[in-house]
């Protein structure tokens, strides 16, 4: 019986999870005993090990966001904070994957009114940035014409600036 060390266990873990292979078929392109790999992947995945690498959200495959997304769906914000620490995740990832699955399973007339809503308050926000800007424009203008003015007059008067 080999024993292999920690480290290699965990980039072997690694690279099954960014191979996207089953596990049958990653074990047998590694040579590596399918008990072996499962063991493996039960001890790092499910003890919440980090595997720094595969943790980014493209590191995760669609079934073990779904995955997470149903193990945290009654967890009060703590206990996601710590699930996430343990699992090396941020709360606002499961947030998206959450909202993912929840979008992924609308119809295709509730994602059209979503989308509507969305370009609705797309459109009031730049509207105001809008207005907003032109206020903005219109202050910036009359500063000027007053500072203008101001060294016209004292050029008129023969009064230095710093008086």
């Amino acid at each position: 019986m080999k024993h292999y060390p920690e480290d290699h266990k965990q980039a072997v873990i690694r690279k099954l999870l960014e191979s996207g292979l089953s596990l049958r078929q990653f074990a047998k392109q590694e040579s590596i005993n399918l008990s072996t790999l499962y063991s493996w992947q039960n001890k790092y995945l499910t003890a919440g090990v980090c595997l720094a690498d595969s943790h980014s959200s493209d590191g995760w495959s669609p079934e073990q966001k779904f995955s997470i997304v149903l193990e945290t769906v009654a967890l009060n914000e703590i206990e996601l904070s710590q699930y996430c620490r343990e699992k090396g995740l941020y709360p606002e990832q499961v947030k998206e994957w959450k909202q993912s699955c929840i979008t992924g399973n609308q119809t295709q007339a509730q994602q059209r009114k979503q989308l509507a809503q969305e370009r609705k308050a797309d459109h009031k926000r730049i509207k105001e940035l809008e207005r907003e800007l032109k206020r903005k424009d219109a202050a910036l203008a009359e500063t000027a014409a007053l500072l203008v003015l101001r060294k016209k007059l004292n050029a008129y008067w023969g009064e230095d600036e710093d008086s």
